[in-house]
C-alpha cells in the first residue's frame, strides 16, 4: 500500500508553533480522502505512518467529532468534512468571480470546464461546470489528481520557479495511469517547460482512457499563476486538433475575463499552495 506523506514532515520540527497532533490529525482525514474505500485502523497507520495506538486515538476522535463513521467494512468520511471545503469555496473571490465565466464557457463550447489550483504537488479542482455530456473521470470539486498526468497541472505547475520544479520533480514517483501516460522525469519536465513558453497545455488521455483536456492559466496582476481553467472532453467526440483550434480561443478569452473581473479584488499572494 503506497504511503502519504505526513502533514508533519511539511513543517518545521523545531517550530515552536508547530503543533504535531493537528498536523497528524489532518494527515488522517488526507488518508481517507486519498482512498475511495473504508480504511481500516492498520490501514491508516500505514499510510500515515504512525502507531495503530496513535491512529486509532485520532480515528476515535475524528468519529466523535462527526467527521467518520463506522460500520463492518471500515471507517468513511461523514459529510461534515464538507464544511471544511465549503469554508474555502465561500472565502475567495476568485471562485465568485470564475464561476459565470465558466458557466458561460461550456454554453459556448459543450463541453465540462473547470477551475484547479495547485497544492503540495497535486492538482485540487475548486469549480467545475458540467455540460450535459458523458466523461470517463469522475471528477468533483475537492477531487485531487497528480499535475505531471494532467493539462491543467502543467500549466499550474509551469508557474513554479526553476528551483520549485526542480524540487517537485526530484520528489515525483510518476505512476502509469494509462499507456499515454509519461513517466520519465525529463519528458514530463519538458512538457511543461512546454506550457510555460506556449501559455497552455492539452492532455491526450493521460489521466485516464477517452479523457482530452486543455489548460490555459489564470494570473494575478503581478504576472503571477494562481489558478487554471481547462476543458475536458471525451477522445471520441473531440479531437485533440478541435480542442487547440476552437477550444483554446474561447479558453483563453475566459481566462482574460476573469483576470479582469478579477483585478480589483484582494488575493493572498500565496494561493497556489
Amino acid at each position: 500500500m503506497p504511503s502519504l506523506p505526513e502533514t508533519a514532515s511539511l513543517l518545521k520540527k523545531n517550530d515552536p508553533d508547530h503543533v504535531e497532533a493537528l498536523a497528524r490529525g489532518l494527515s488522517v482525514l488526507k488518508a481517507f480522502s486519498a482512498h475511495d474505500r473504508p480504511l481500516s485502523v492498520s490501514d491508516v497507520a500505514e499510510l500515515v505512518g504512525i502507531t495503530r495506538t496513535a491512529a486509532r486515538r485520532f480515528i476515535l476522535t475524528l468519529e466523535y467529532l462527526g467527521y467518520l463513521s463506522y460500520d463492518a467494512s471500515g471507517y468513511s468520511l461523514r459529510p461534515a468534512v464538507l464544511e471544511i471545503g465549503d469554508a474555502y469555496l465561500l472565502s475567495h473571490n476568485l471562485l465568485a468571480v470564475a464561476h459565470p465565466h465558466l458557466a458561460s464557457l461550456v454554453q459556448e463550447v459543450g463541453e465540462t470546464a473547470s477551475l484547479t489550483v495547485l497544492h503540495q504537488g497535486r492538482v485540487i479542482y475548486v469549480d467545475r461546470v458540467h455540460a450535459d455530456r458523458v466523461l470517463t473521470a469522475n471528477i468533483i470539486i475537492g477531487t485531487s489528481l497528480p499535475a505531471y498526468a494532467t493539462a491543467t497541472g502543467r500549466v499550474l505547475l509551469s508557474g513554479l520557479t526553476d528551483e520549485g520544479l526542480d524540487e517537485y520533480l526530484e520528489s515525483l514517483v510518476p505512476e502509469s495511469l494509462t499507456g499515454y501516460t509519461a513517466i520519465d522525469g525529463e519528458v514530463i519536465r519538458k512538457r511543461i517547460t512546454v506550457a510555460r513558453e506556449q501559455g497552455w497545455s492539452l492532455a491526450d488521455q493521460e489521466l485516464a482512457e477517452g479523457l482530452r483536456s486543455i489548460a490555459v492559466p489564470v494570473r494575478d496582476a503581478g504576472g503571477g499563476i494562481i489558478a487554471a481553467l481547462n476543458v475536458s472532453a471525451h477522445a471520441t467526440r473531440v479531437s485533440s486538433e478541435s480542442l487547440r483550434d476552437t477550444v483554446l480561443p474561447r479558453l483563453l478569452t475566459a481566462a482574460a475575463a476573469v483576470e479582469k473581473d478579477f483585478a480589483d479584488d484582494d488575493w493572498p499572494a500565496d494561493v497556489v499552495l
